[in-house]
């Protein structure tokens, strides 16, 4: 037994039919679970390994999705070919929201799992045997993108007592296409909570972070070109402000100063110049930061542009 990773936890498999997108959420009392647990290829599937566990289903289970196995013929195949059968627990999903788990008979108790449509929960040493069963609930009742979900699955785990253990660390893993619609071999949102004496929500505070982010990238997107219309910049700013609610400019002004370059941009001055000035304001340091953004190419090479901004 000394050879086998012991990573007792719960966790969730899923599939979003709408987006296409795959992902994996983990919560454990175990030093960087992220680490172990959760596996995702976009067009490919999803996998969680996890109990007494073996890497190994993670890279393996993605390679025979992708060489075109159901979830359940893929970790059909890995489990019979595994002497330690019954002290895993796997789940996977695939492209297709096919959904496949096992929940070995020596997994230590209280140990189990609920599948639905295109997801799996499955979780071992809990504190008590409801926690797969609220996970499933709260999933499928949840509203939100498939990270918000997979989070609020997690935290109905919490709710039902976790790990018996406690709590330490988790992860969230979801893989989608990039901007352009082709494949893209980065995540599209990679978080892990390492060590945190409340981890979940440390969690939901990234989770927040990231859409923040995600807000303002796609706020920015909307000003880029050449020809950006009283309707794009109304719905840029609109966006944007999702980004604020989220993030607000005393936490960190830098998305307030990022829209207001990006205003500058597509010729919106006039309305950019109170966001640099909201900016300064906080931390005077961007003032210093615009000239240093012309050679760049990131601001015009327009001298009365740049004084107008730095002199707000």
């Amino acid at each position: 037994m000394k050879s086998i990773n012991l990573v007792p936890t719960y966790s969730i498999v899923a599939y979003d039919a709408e987006t296409g997108q795959l992902g994996v959420g983990v919560q454990s009392h175990y030093f960087g679970v992220g680490r172990v647990v959760p596996w995702a290829e976009y067009g490919v599937g999803a996998v969680a390994t996890q109990s007494f566990s073996e890497y190994s289903y993670g890279p393996l289970g993605l390679d025979l999705m992708r060489a075109g196995k159901t979830a359940q013929q893929t970790l059909d195949s890995l489990v019979a070919s595994d002497k330690l059968r019954d002290l895993r627990q796997v789940a996977m999903v695939d492209a297709k929201g096919n959904t496949a788990v096992h929940t070995g008979a020596k997994c230590i108790q209280g140990a189990g799992d609920k599948t639905g449509e295109g997801y799996s929960v499955q979780a071992n040493l809990m504190l008590t045997e409801t926690v797969w069963d609220a996970m499933a609930e709260a999933f499928e009742g949840a509203k939100g993108d498939l990270a918000e979900r997979i989070l609020i699955s997690m935290e109905a785990a919490e709710a039902e007592g976790g790990d018996i253990r406690g709590k330490q660390s988790v992860a969230m893993l979801v893989v989608s296409e990039d901007r352009t619609g082709s494949k893209s071999s980065a995540p599209l949102l990679r978080l892990h909570v390492e060590d945190h004496e409340e981890p979940l929500p440390e969690m939901r505070r990234l989770l927040n972070l990231h859409n923040a982010y995600q807000f303002q990238a796609k706020a920015s997107g909307l000003l880029e070109g050449d020809e950006v219309d009283d309707d794009k910049v109304k719905e840029a700013n609109e966006i944007f402000a999702k980004s604020v609610n989220l993030l607000p400019p005393d936490k960190n002004p830098e998305l307030v100063f990022w829209h207001a370059v990006s205003l500058v941009e597509a010729k919106r001055l006039d309305e950019a110049l109170p966001l640099f000035k909201q900016v300064f304001e906080i931390d005077d340091k961007w003032r210093e930061l615009v000239p240093r953004l012309v050679p760049s190419e990131v601001l015009p090479d327009d001298e009365d542009v740049i004084k107008k901004i730095t002199g707000v």
